[in-house]
């Protein structure tokens, strides 16, 4: 009698709504915790991104140096990759800290000058009319400075949990390269051989997505700095060098980052003078939109393979979901997503044509009476 009742009539059972009420509690459960370690998934992300563009040069060195085992060439890439990082800290540190000195036994006299309106200080305050400004409105600055100096310890806190942040994605990254392939082939061994193969092989093309972008990236980012000391030094704008190189640095950024840099050097440039303002403003103009609609699709069309119009898509969707960890993960993550899109099509929906055809008016291929058409 059971069977002669509409499927619509019968009663839901029991079990079938307890295990509906369990998924979707779990399911919200697992976004609360997502949402309160937030922080730590952060940087298994940022960790895990850069395990897989150091993985294939430790794999590298590993099949083509007899005495480097895992743990050697791990060990030996990270140093490197340490060593570049205080490079470049040093790059800008010891400029820094040997102008600092100098401004510091220099900044009585350059006050002094400030108020008269002499040497480059005082003439842009005079041209800008800012002393005027500073000297009417005295009152409110120096309510602004003391409530700068409330903050102090928000700011510390701040610096040290990045501080820790680095050191724990460096260590995150370190074993994840070292552990990496014990990790993948326990997983796979869990999976039939022909699944298996076919995840590492969309591992591998996803692995390539974002090795792409970084080699890409940085190819950019050299270019960036490299025509932004050509023109600083012909402008003759002091600290070229360190200037330029922070611009390329901040280039890594997508989106903003060469905004970033174009306002530090900008900024350099009118100190300096006006005209050397004009001519490194209209430089970083032009390089932008070159950078922008020639260098960026070019390069990365030939390393992440991905459209210039899911480039632009991607970052600034990622943008307004992530803010600037979002501009950095979202043109390897949008590869990834085609590399997957495309792998599921050609398995579950690609189907080949019955009939081959080739060229912009479908001309019909003729194949020998012995080869068939294979339908996925």
């Amino acid at each position: 009698m059971t069977d002669l009742v509409p499927a619509r009539d019968r009663p839901v059972p029991v079990r079938t709504i307890a295990t509906t009420i369990a998924m979707v509690l779990g399911t919200l459960l697992a976004i609360g915790l997502l949402y309160e370690a937030r922080r730590t998934v952060v940087w298994l992300v940022v960790a895990a991104f850069f395990t897989v563009a150091l993985y294939p040069v430790v794999s590298w060195i590993e099949r083509h140096v007899r005495w480097a085992r895992r743990s050697v060439a791990t060990l030996v890439v990270f140093l490197v990759v340490l060593l570049v990082i205080a490079g470049l800290a040093t790059a800008f540190a010891v400029p820094l800290a040997r102008e600092g000195t100098q401004f510091a036994a220099q900044l009585p006299q350059t006050i002094d000058d400030a108020r008269a309106g002499r040497g480059p200080i005082g003439d842009l305050l005079e041209r800008t009319n800012a002393l005027q400004y500073v000297q009417t409105h005295q009152e409110q600055i120096r309510s602004i400075a003391q409530n700068l100096t409330t903050p102090a310890a928000g700011v510390l806190r701040g610096v040290a949990t990045g501080v820790a942040g680095v050191v724990t994605i460096f260590v995150l990254a370190y074993l994840m390269v070292l552990e990496g392939p014990k990790v993948v082939d326990g997983l796979l061994h869990l999976m039939n051989p022909r699944t298996a193969e076919r995840v590492r092989r969309v591992g591998s093309d996803c692995a390539g997505s974002i090795t792409g972008y970084i080699s890409g990236n940085l190819l950019i980012s050299v270019i960036c700095g490299v025509l932004t000391y050509a023109t600083l030094k012909i402008v003759g704008i002091p600290f070229a060098g360190l200037i330029a190189l922070f611009v390329a640095v901040a280039d890594l950024i997508p989106l903003i980052g060469a905004t970033l840099g174009a306002v530090v050097a900008c900024l350099a440039a009118l100190v300096d003078s006006v005209p050397s303002f004009v001519v490194v403003a209209i430089f970083f103009v032009l390089y932008q939109q070159l950078e922008n609609h020639l260098l960026q699709p070019l390069i990365l069309a030939r390393t992440v393979k991905l459209n210039p119009l899911a480039v632009l898509v991607a970052i600034l969707v990622a943008v307004e979901l992530a803010g600037i960890l979002g501009a950095l993960l979202a043109i390897p993550v949008a590869g990834m997503i085609q590399v997957i899109s495309r792998d599921l099509w050609d398995h579950r929906r690609g189907r080949m044509k019955d009939q081959p055809t080739v060229g912009e008016d479908r001309e019909v291929v003729e194949l020998p009476a012995d080869t068939a058409v294979e339908h996925r």
